[in-house]
């Protein structure tokens, strides 16, 4: 059965038989494909001349009735800040109802009660679905790491005459039926040049490229058995291979260039995706949900009303902290909203006091607005901004003489940051759960019993960044060309400004060759760097590798990862211990000493 034969025969089933025309306007296809079906749907034997389903008919009613439906609600929703930090998008009201709580009570209207909802972020807040409506959760252990892909691979087996739907949807009317004939993947009509596919004239999916437009993918989906079937392989074997951790679960449907199942075109207006903050006041300017603390900040700060507050886009979630762009009274700027756990790693009255101690020296912009107590920031936004290009020279040596300028201000600040103190404090994050690493102990006395040779060199003790990576480091177009500015201070503190030059090195994964070849850089106007000094360094490599990696099995038990970063800095820990030994020999017979002794 194709697809005008199937949607021809449903809306027979939904409605008595009147004409063509009443059937052509409902089914929306043409007066002549209507007659065209009718006739093979009866040659077929599934009408009968008078246009009356037969048994034959109602069988296949049956075989292709819906039995169960997945919706998907792991993710974080990232691009919901500022709300998002507060509850899952599927438990966003609209008109006082929870969206996935709208979309079970239409799955029960047309007897669905076989429901699976997959969880992951704050995955407790949807137990109590489970008393009220009876659903079945599944956690994703891996929705922090990877996409939906993960979360329908999980329940794969769960997929045959099913529904696969989105929390974060809402419809007008009721989506899902009692009664199916195909399988198919919802689009709207609306063009959207942000989508992955278009609808061709057969009615298939197929994948648009570069800046074509397409139609606005919905995500909800239904698949009878033979297309589940495909589509449960396809699942498996992508959901085994780690470069598919990014995908979207619909890459599992394409074959080729088109989805193994036809579309579904909904009016536009009748479906609505929450994807953004913006989307939800649209669609519900009296939503509880749009109360957000930040956004009254905003409003408090530049004297406005929350609705004066548009262009909401979220930027790169960072390893600490969220942010997202916005405007306001014709000016954009960018706003910073701590991450998961970020009270507990970052002291905001030390990074108020560095940004005291930096403003006016033309390091960075200095913020418009600085919260303490909440970790709130509001920032300039600087357009066409980029960052440091780790593997480029020209932006290396850019970036280590603003570096080198900075420290050689020597600029003072109550606070420290204890490399050795800071390490031990997010092992005691871990609330006693070992690390994942079996030989961490043997590591972490190797690197501690660095601190005595550490401390026997000549350093000077100022201001120091601390998190002096690339992506820190922002060049933005001026009249004059391109200026550079140093931002994100939240971890700075007094300390050796050599340990600047470690952090940069280990966030841009660089071997020993690479850091090396960063040293030079870094020490060109002095003549290259002491055999001593660079042990030293080495020596921060390792400590600031541990500490980072001890910081990343923290956050790992917050359910955020950080994937081969993690791995690569207790690497660091080990490596660079033996390499500072070495320098540390080498340095000594330098000195006429023999062999250095730790």
């Amino acid at each position: 059965m194709n697809i005008q034969e199937a949607d021809i025969l449903q809306k027979l089933h939904e409605e008595p038989f009147i004409n063509q025309r009443v059937l052509s306007k409902a089914s929306g296809h043409s007066l002549g494909v209507v007659n065209k079906v009718i006739k093979s749907l009866t040659d077929a034997g599934y009408l009968t001349d008078d246009v009356a389903m037969t048994s034959l008919a109602t069988e296949e009613f049956s075989r292709c009735a819906p039995k169960s439906a997945i919706i998907l609600a792991a993710g974080f929703g990232v691009r919901m800040v500022p709300i998002n930090v507060l509850q899952p998008k599927g438990l966003l009201e609209v008109h006082g109802e929870p969206l996935i709580e709208r979309l079970i009570t239409q799955l029960h209207e047309v007897g669905i009660t076989d429901i699976t909802v997959v969880v992951g972020f704050m995955k407790g807040s949807f137990d109590y679905l489970v008393d009220k409506y009876g659903v079945r959760l599944k956690v994703n252990p891996d929705y922090a790491g990877k996409n939906n892909l993960t979360s329908l691979a999980l329940v794969a087996d769960r997929i045959s005459n099913s529904y696969i739907i989105p929390s974060d949807i809402w419809c007008e009317s009721n989506p899902f039926s009692a009664h199916e004939l195909r399988s198919w993947y919802m689009v709207s009509d609306l063009v959207d040049d942000d989508s992955a596919v278009r609808v061709n004239r057969k009615g298939q999916l197929v994948r648009v490229h570069g800046d074509a437009a397409g139609n606005s993918m919905v995500g909800i989906a239904y698949l009878l058995e033979d297309d589940a079937a495909l589509l449960r392989a396809s699942l498996r074997a992508m959901a085994s291979n780690p470069q598919h951790d990014s995908d979207f679960w619909e890459e599992a449907l394409y074959r080729g260039e088109i989805m193994r199942i036809p579309a579904k075109v909904v009016p536009s207006m009748s479906v609505f995706e929450i994807d953004t903050y913006e989307q939800l006041r649209e669609l519900d300017s009296d939503s509880n949900q749009l109360k957000s603390d930040a956004l009254s900040t905003i409003a408090d700060v530049f004297g406005c009303e929350t609705t004066d507050i548009t262009d909401i886009a979220v930027l790169k979630k960072g390893m600490t902290n969220r942010s997202f762009i916005f405007t306001c009274k014709g000016a954009q700027y960018i706003m910073r909203i701590p991450g998961e756990g970020t009270d507990q790693l970052i002291d905001r009255q030390q990074e108020a006091a560095t940004y005291a101690a930096i403003a006016g020296k033309g390091l960075c912009d200095d913020p418009v607005f600085l919260d303490p107590a909440t970790g709130y920031k509001i920032t300039r936004y600087l357009e066409g901004v980029r960052v440091c290009d780790c593997e480029d020279d020209a932006d290396l040596t850019c970036c280590m003489e603003k570096l080198k300028s900075f420290h050689r201000m020597r600029l003072e600040s109550p606070y420290t940051f204890d490399i050795f103190e800071r390490t031990e404090f997010y092992e005691s994050l871990w609330n006693g759960a070992p690390s994942e690493y079996r030989d961490y102990a043997e590591t972490k006395a190797n690197v501690f019993s660095l601190a005595s040779y550490v401390d026997a060199q000549p350093h000077d003790w100022c201001l120091t960044h601390i998190d002096a990576v690339p992506d820190n480091f922002l060049f933005h177009p001026t009249a004059a060309g391109e200026a550079l500015q140093l931002t994100d201070w939240e971890y700075s503190g007094m300390q050796d400004p050599h340990v600047d030059i470690a952090m940069f090195s280990i966030y841009s994964m660089y071997d020993r060759a690479q850091i090396d070849h960063l040293i030079d850089i870094y020490f060109a106007d002095e003549g290259g760097c002491p055999t001593a000094t660079r042990a030293k360094i080495y020596c921060y490599v390792a400590m600031c590798g541990l500490l980072w990696s001890n910081w990343c099995e923290y956050k790992r038990n917050l359910g955020v990862e950080f994937g081969e970063y993690s791995l690569a800095q207790y690497r660091y820990g080990k490596d660079f211990y033996r390499y500072a030994h070495e320098l540390m020999d080498a340095a000594a017979a330098e000195a006429g000493e023999g062999d250095a002794a730790c």
